[in-house]
């Protein structure tokens, strides 16, 4: 079963366009698919108003897709939005979306927006979605309590979390472990394992402040072996070297139990590799402290550690023993410098692409 939880903002034909897809390639959609009630919904509303906010900003646009998340969210934040559950209640859905509205073009007169149009669709949606409909957290904790095997995953990455990442170029919610305990109404006391995903490098989409991006043909050399482009846009990804003075930080944010370190194989062809292990910041070297001002982040000097790359193919190595002894280096110089175990080592894009560290 796959639970959407609480905590995601829904955009209702967005969610049947991607049901739509799966069922083409032949997946099961019904009986696998739960919504929770309580899910805020994100109309085309919001989408019309992140672009306005976003052209507003001219030369210090944020780098939102557009996609309208950031406006749903407050939405939910100033408590006039709509949530899945509102749909049972059409006269009042149709009351809810009105004010929505009228609270928007009282900031944006000229927003194009046909609500009669949405709510006609939202009359259909309504019928549609009743099956998927439910109270995803009695469900899940009944699930826990008879002993099965819930698999959480997070979108995103706490360094876009609003509250600790690089504010404000960040995204809407918490995609670090509270969103789990907010966004699925999950008590931390139940998790067994925490498990990190790391690229063996990094990448960023949109604008804000980047202190290990690799820029020029080498930049564009790891975009290209990486395929780095935005999942939902397309865009280009900013590509730099592993931040381990980030990657501390989150660690500690999330207490995670393993790493799982992916795409070491993108760097297969690099004849040395580096690692931020420190921000000089103030004539201060900051080794584990994430500095919250966007100008001192700016403005940080990173301290670098070369390590020698191995120039050979890695992406049909399956066991530990068989990587290159550099590559083997690299995992373990990353794992003793943020501290937690590096239990898988993604090498390729397919799904049996994994070695595991023993």
């Amino acid at each position: 079963m796959n639970v959407i939880g609480n905590g995601v903002v829904v955009h209702v034909p967005g969610l049947f366009e991607e049901i739509a897809e799966m069922q083409e390639k032949g997946v099961q959609i019904d009986g696998r698919l739960l919504l929770s009630d309580r899910a805020h919904l994100l109309f085309d509303l919001h989408k019309e108003v992140d672009g306005m906010r976003e052209a507003e900003l001219a030369g210090n646009k944020i780098g939102t897709t557009k996609r309208g998340i950031g406006p749903a969210y407050a939405s939910k934040a100033t408590r006039n939005g709509l949530r899945v559950a509102d749909l049972a209640h059409p006269e009042n859905f149709k009351v809810k979306l009105a004010a929505l509205v009228n609270d928007a073009q009282k900031r944006f007169p000229d927003i194009p927006y046909d609500m009669e149009a949405e709510l006609a669709a939202y009359e259909k949606y309504a019928e549609r979605l009743r099956p998927f409909i439910t109270d995803t957290v009695d469900y899940l904790h009944d699930a826990h309590e008879q002993g099965k095997r819930i698999l959480i995953e997070g979108a995103n990455a706490t360094m876009l979390d609003v509250d600790h990442g690089t504010y404000p170029f960040v995204t809407s919610s918490n995609p670090s472990i509270g969103g789990i305990v907010t966004g699925l109404g999950m008590a931390p006391t139940k998790f067994e394992a925490i498990i990190g995903v790391a690229k063996a490098y990094t990448t960023r989409v949109g604008a804000g402040p980047y202190p290990t991006e690799i820029h020029g043909d080498l930049g564009e050399k790891v975009r290209e072996v990486g395929r780095e482009y935005g999942t939902t846009t397309g865009r280009p990804r900013r590509v730099g070297w592993l931040d381990v003075v980030a990657l501390r930080y989150v660690c500690k944010i999330n207490g995670f139990t393993h790493l799982n370190l992916t795409k070491l194989d993108v760097l297969s062809d690099l004849p040395e590799i580096q690692v931020g292990v420190g921000y000089k910041v103030k004539g201060k070297t900051l080794s584990s402290s994430m500095p919250a001002s966007i100008e001192d982040l700016e403005s940080a000097e990173v301290v670098y550690e070369t390590l020698p790359g191995w120039k050979q193919d890695i992406s049909g190595v399956r066991q530990w023993a068989d990587l290159p002894k550099a590559a083997q280096e690299y995992v373990q110089r990353v794992e003793d410098l943020v501290g937690v175990p590096v239990k898988w080592i993604g090498v390729g894009p397919g799904r049996d692409a994994i070695v595991i560290k023993g």
